[in-house]
């Protein structure tokens, strides 16, 4: 096996050494070694004395570029001090080596660029392009470094995924959905991949004692970054070879966080403390989703979150306890339910219990989703809400997707994973819609005509 003759790399990285291909490409997870294995990769080629060509490294900026360098060095060291054991050498004192250049004993030498594109014209051999996704000239950078290994060389692009629209990800969705037209080959290492092939040990060995990932499973580990990170969203395109789509995103990310709590903020209180008209929306779930209780309270014309309760699993006679504690809330002014398949028994029984006026059931259409949801986006446009800074939170209101389907019509949706099925957005959606006035909130108008004039009616009231 590779491992066994070379145990110092992990075998996703020396799959990526072994790799003779004039063009490659890697999609990678952060902080997995690739760079590292990258500038061995380079240093072992100078080290033949056949090679005749140099080789340029650009980075996201000239400080990663001299660090990828730096890397080469501590590389050539070693290599250099082995050959001697032979009576060999592969650098001399001929010319020093500069902070931007490693030179080796056959003439060739390794580069650092700047990420300014025009850098590469001119220059021939072996093109490292590192963190390609964060290069704002991505396709001048391209353009200009391709001609460069015409005479030999090769082209080698790594990087963990940007914006899907980057010209990183155009390459690899060629690559693995358009026939692979420009013959790269292709590698993708995500986090979970570097775990399973041995990464974790390789971390704690570089730790001090007293650092408790030294502790951790792979399991914990994963779980370690994957909380660490600001969202699912992030945590997915950092380390799980996933591009972000803000583009298709409902909710952009920036307009979430102008409405969070600050750090450390108290926002959940108890009914005591509770003294403005609340409003509660419930997004119902059984096995599959969770049911979502979202409690706002209203103080003049900003809604506060105040208790947020997820259940999955949970029977719907507790359920029913569950909705009977908030009713104790003298303030609580009506409740906004999701009745679409399952939720219809359960808001049937609260109307029998608490009253029409107090409660009403929704049935989810395409052009009541859409109305719930520009709703609450104009909600966080104008900053009418306060939400608390969770990771669960932040991934179910950016897990929101507005499509257009074939008929041209808006569709809302949503990936359902173990985090859910976007509960929490439309439970918030619905407890935003529970506190607007009669006039704005009613739905018994709004079903009975065509959604075109129904959607330009609702949207010319907000």
């Amino acid at each position: 096996m590779l491992t066994r003759r070379h145990p110092f790399f992990l075998p996703y990285q020396e799959r990526w050494i072994r790799d003779e291909s004039q063009l490659k490409i890697l999609e990678k997870s952060r902080q997995i070694g690739m760079t590292w294995a990258t500038a061995y990769r380079l240093v072992r080629r100078h080290a033949d004395r056949r090679q005749r060509l140099d080789s340029w490294v650009s980075s996201r900026d000239e400080i990663s570029a001299k660090l990828f360098l730096e890397d080469c060095k501590s590389f050539r060291d070693i290599l250099h001090a082995a050959a001697q054991e032979f009576g060999r050498t592969l650098c001399t004192d001929e010319g020093r080596d500069s902070s931007y250049s490693l030179r080796f004993r056959n003439r060739t030498q390794i580069h650092s660029l700047s990420s300014n594109p025009d850098t590469q014209a001119g220059k021939r051999g072996t093109r490292v392009l590192d963190e390609f996704a964060l290069h704002p000239q991505a396709e001048q950078l391209y353009s200009t470094a391709i001609p460069g290994i015409t005479w030999g060389g090769q082209l080698e692009i790594l990087s963990t995924h940007r914006d899907a629209e980057h010209l990183f990800n155009r390459l690899i969705q060629e690559v693995l959905h358009n026939g692979n037209p420009k013959q790269f080959s292709h590698h993708r290492v995500t986090l979970e991949d570097a775990l399973e092939q041995g990464l974790l040990p390789r971390i704690q060995e570089k730790l001090p004692a007293e650092d408790p990932r030294r502790a951790m499973t792979e399991a914990d580990y994963y779980e370690h970054i994957r909380q660490s990170c600001i969202d699912e969203d992030s945590f997915r395109q950092e380390y799980l070879c996933c591009p972000f789509q803000e583009g298709n995103s409902f909710l952009p990310l920036p307009l979430i966080q102008d409405c969070e709590y600050a750090d450390g903020e108290t926002w959940e209180c108890g009914p005591s403390a509770i003294t403005q008209d609340c409003y509660l929306g419930i997004d119902i779930g059984r096995e599959h989703d969770l049911s979502v209780f979202w409690l706002l309270e209203k103080e003049k014309d900003i809604a506060y979150t105040r208790q947020i309760i997820c259940a999955q699993r949970m029977r719907f006679s507790e359920q029913e306890v569950l909705l009977k504690s908030f009713f104790a809330l003298p303030s609580l002014r009506r409740v906004c339910i999701d009745q679409s398949g399952i939720g219809r028994q359960f808001t049937e029984r609260a109307i029998e219990h608490f009253g029409s006026y107090r409660v009403e059931g929704i049935t989810f259409s395409s052009a009541i989703k859409e109305r719930l949801a520009y709703e609450l986006r104009r909600a966080f446009e104008q900053r009418q809400l306060r939400i608390p800074a969770e990771r669960s939170i932040r991934a179910d209101l950016r897990s929101i997707k507005r499509e257009n389907t074939f008929a041209g019509n808006a569709r809302f949706s949503a990936e359902r994973n173990k985090n859910g099925h976007a509960d929490r957005f439309w439970a918030l959606a619905l407890a935003w819609h529970a506190g607007q006035s009669p006039r704005t909130a009613s739905f018994s108008h709004f079903t009975s005509i065509p959604w075109h004039q129904s959607h330009h009616s609702w949207r010319g009231s907000l």
